[in-house]
Formats: C-alpha cells, structure tokens, sequence
C-alpha cells in the first residue's frame, strides 16, 4: 500500500498527523508546500492525499485541481478555517473527497483518512459512458415480458395502450416503440394531457385557426400535425376531459380532425401511443371515459412493472443513474456499498424508477465520499425502516393490505368502518403488528365477498386512497402540496384523487 501524504505549511500540524497515523500502523510523507507536493508526483504516487488550502505559493486548491486532473480517483482531503465557507465549497467543486475545519478532533481525522483509504483501495471497474447504455434497463423477467412485446411490436403501426404505475417508464417505452417501428425516422410528439389546462389542451391537440378566439393571432398547427407521418404519444390519457375525447375518437376512427375554428378537414397520418397509471375499466364504469374511445385505444395493451416487481434490477439502475448523474456534473461516478444496495433493494420507492434516479442525483450531489453507505442515504428513507420492514412483509399487495380498516361501500366515513370492525369511537385504533392488519382485511374481504360483491380490490384501494389522504391533509393541516409529498405522489395527482374521492378541506398553498 502506498503512503498517506500530508501537504501543511505548519509544521505542527504535520507533526500531529504523522504521529497519529503512525499510531494506525499508516505510512505517511510530507511535504511543506504544494509545490513540493507536485513536484513528487512526477515519480511517485499517494494512496491518500491530505493538504492544506492556504499555503505559500501553491494554494492546496491549485494542488487540488491539478491533482484530479492527472489522477481522477485519488482521493483528497483538504483542510481548512472552519468559518471559510468559500474554500470548503470550492474544494468540493474541484473534486475533494471530504475536507477537515481547523481546529480539528484527531480521532475524527484519522477516521475519515482511514474511509478515504478504504474507498482508495476499493477496485474500480470502468463505467459505460451514459450514451452506450440500453435505452430501457431490465434483467428482471416482467421487463424481459416488456422488451419481447417491443420487438413483437417493432414492426407494426398499431395504436398502444401502456399502463402502470407512475414513475415506471411509460414515456422510455413509447419512445422505444416508435424508434423500433417504420416511423422511426418521422417525428415523436409527446403531450401530457393532465398537464395542461382543459381550455387550452383542444387547442394544443387539434391546432387553430387565426381569429378562432381571443388571442390567436395566427394559425398553429396542433400536436396531431406535428407528428404527421409519426407518433403521438398521450400522456395521462385517463384525465382527458370527456368531450375531447369525442374529437380524439373521431380522428382514431376516420383519420381526419378540424382545427380549432377551422372548416377545412385537416388528413391525420399519425400512430397514438396512449398511457395512463389509472384504470381505465373503472373509470369507464364510473362515466369519465368513454367506452369507445377505450376499445380503440386498448389494441394492444402494455403493462409495465412497478419497481417492487423488478427489485433485482434496482442495483442495475442505480449505476446507470449515478454514472449518467456524474456525467451530467462533471464529477467522478459514486458508488453503493453491498449493504446500501440491499437496503435499497428492500424500500418500496412509490415512486418508481423516477424516484430512484432523483434518489441518485441527491447522492451525487450530497453524499460524503465515493463509496455510499446506508448512513449516507437521505435521513427520510432511512428512518422509515420499521415500516418498511412491515411493508417488504406484505409483499406488492401492500396497499390492499393497508385497507383492512376501511369500511364496506355501504358504510359511511372512516371512523365508521374502524367501528364495525369491532373498534370502539374514541380514539382510532393502531393496529399492533403486520398480522393485525391482515387479518382485519381478511376479515373485511371476507365480509365483501360473501355478500356477492365485485371488484373488492378496487372499492378497498379506493377507500385505502381516500384514507392515507386525509390523514396526509390533516398533518398537513389542509395544505395539499406539502400533503403529496409526505405521501410520496405528484401534486396533480393529489388534485385530481382529492376530486375523484370527493375529499374536502384541502387548500393550496
């Protein structure tokens, strides 16, 4: 192993290093400048580098930058005054691997210059460069079941419907679908239907006419136009207003739309990618979604797996998402330790694989070190773990689990299930353990299906939704914002279940 080298213009603290090191049974070599330093480097090389900011001459960030420069992975310690925000936040843009505040405790120093040691003498293998990677990542069988359907599909014009949870991808496999299909070479317009204001989203669909309303100054060409000869994909196609999708049928049926204000029929050469997380059946029993326009959409129909599916492809797409999140930074590629990929392994991520690569970004950009520990992680994952411990044992029906105290459809509020359940009206009880929670959905399964009704997991995810709303809305007294991020889901798909479930006393913030 190669020596630790220590870079100080003061001598005592020079002093200090080398005897607390030599202590730990470490090699150490030091130098009084930076100059120095550099100069070593043309025969020799540090296993650990630790040096000081401000020095004559060659300040310890000019040693630092020409440092990574030359030798990218070595690691490097700087130390610095413990009010200099400037010089900590600067070393950490030039690459360092952690810095120590003058004065400092010498155990915590030795301890850190033992982790930056650990992570020098770590094996690196050379990462793919983001742009060589798969355009979707998957070992797991039910993304193997995804990628065959693709390639069955490769060939065809045939309108798509994909569905899944949100944050699993339905835009990568819509854009893999169009560029494995003849219309590779024509245009992919994308169009998120709940993004976009009801008054607005005809107009951005269809085009208009000039003069068609106040403000349209001139004719626009709408999204179908665009993609001519292409693909369009709808995005959240189950929030589309009712009578839009009417004119959406149409153009599916006879090929043809109207602009807005327009006369002249306008020819629509375009394949439709449709998807949705909702269920669409549902909302066609409720009256939101005409059944037409569904038989047309759900030609061939694409179900992509949730992350709690896929669980052995989460290390996978953590080092795609952490080198792609070090390219995008300049800075060098992070790493998860055995434990911390396990731990990552057991967390339910409502969010899906977007949440798993917002979660490498934070650790790219906040995690001390290269090496990333569960201690690294951000505290809110790492403090649910009794939860998610009950969660993993619940296994992917956790949120039907989690319904065991809702009510029967016949019943009235919340509180009136707990009741009937046997739980009396004071305070609302908490359920000891996993195997009190199952059996009360047992039980209340149990109840439901014997009285001849249908579509149980429904009416209880319904009521479990309506629920873990108004609970979030009440701690977060009403404000729905701060409530959807408790809960792990988008704000406007809070807005759009707190109108679906009918839910009062939310207000923005």
């Amino acid at each position: 192993m190669k020596p630790i080298w220590i870079v100080d213009d003061d001598a005592s603290i020079r002093w200090v290093l080398e005897k607390a090191l030599a202590r730990e049974n470490l090699a150490t070599r030091s130098f009084a400048s930076g100059r120095e330093a550099l100069a070593a480097f043309e025969t020799d090389t540090p296993q650990v580098l630790v040096s000081d900011i401000r020095m004559p001459g060659e300040s310890g960030l000019d040693l630092l930058a020409a440092v990574k420069d030359s030798h990218p992975g070595l690691p490097v310690i700087v130390i610095t005054a413990f009010s200099d925000l400037d010089s900590a936040v600067a070393s950490f843009q030039g690459g360092a691997f952690e810095y120590l505040a003058k004065p400092f405790d010498i155990d915590k120093a030795v301890a850190l210059i033992r982790r930056a040691l650990e992570e020098s003498l770590l094996e690196t293998s050379i990462e793919a460069a983001p742009s060589e990677t798969p355009e979707i990542l998957g070992q797991a069988p039910a993304m193997q079941e995804v990628f065959r359907a693709i390639g069955r599909l490769s060939q065809s014009n045939v309108t798509v419907l994909i569905t899944g949870e949100s944050g699993t991808g339905k835009e990568l496999v819509a854009r893999a679908l169009h560029k494995h299909s003849p219309r590779a070479q024509q245009p992919f317009i994308a169009l998120n239907t709940a993004a976009i204001p009801k008054d607005l989203l005809e107009s951005e669909l269809f085009g208009h006419e000039r003069g068609a309303f106040t403000g349209a100054q001139a004719m626009r060409r709408g999204r179908f136009e665009q993609a001519e000869n292409g693909t369009l994909f709808l995005d959240e196609i189950g929030d589309m207003p009712f009578d839009l999708q009417t004119r959406l049928l149409r153009v599916l049926s006879d090929g043809h739309f109207y602009r807005v204000g327009g006369h002249q029929p306008v020819r629509a050469n375009v394949r439709v990618i449709a998807a949705t997380h909702q269920n669409l059946e549902q909302r066609v029993r409720d009256g939101l979604f005409r059944e037409d326009l569904y038989h047309r959409l759900n030609v061939i129909r694409l179900r992509l797996p949730s992350l709690r599916e896929r669980r052995e492809d989460i290390p996978i797409l953590v080092r795609h998402f952490l080198v792609q999140s070090a390219h995008q930074l300049g800075v060098e590629t992070k790493r998860m330790s055995d434990d911390a990929q396990r731990y990552l392994a057991g967390l339910e991520l409502p969010g899906n694989v977007r949440q798993l690569e917002n979660l490498c970004n934070w650790i790219t950009v906040m995690a001390p070190g290269q090496t990333v520990e569960v201690k690294d992680l951000p505290r809110d994952l790492t403090q649910a773990q009794p939860n998610l411990q009950m969660a993993s044992s619940l296994g992917a029906n956790a949120p039907a689990a989690a319904a065991v105290a809702m009510p029967a459809p016949s019943a009235g509020p919340l509180h009136a299930g707990l009741e009937g359940a046997g739980f009396g009206a004071g305070a609302p009880p908490m359920p000891q353990s996993a195997e009190d929670w199952i059996g009360l959905l047992e039980a209340q399964a149990a109840r439901m299906l014997s009285d001849g009704q249908v579509e149980v997991m429904d009416v209880l995810g319904r009521q479990f939704e309506s629920a873990l709303i108004r609970t979030a809305l009440k701690h977060t007294h009403g404000r729905k914002n701060d409530a959807a991020i408790r809960l792990g889901i988008g704000r406007n798909t809070i807005t759009r279940k707190i109108a679906e479930l009918g839910i009062d006393g939310a207000k923005d913030e």
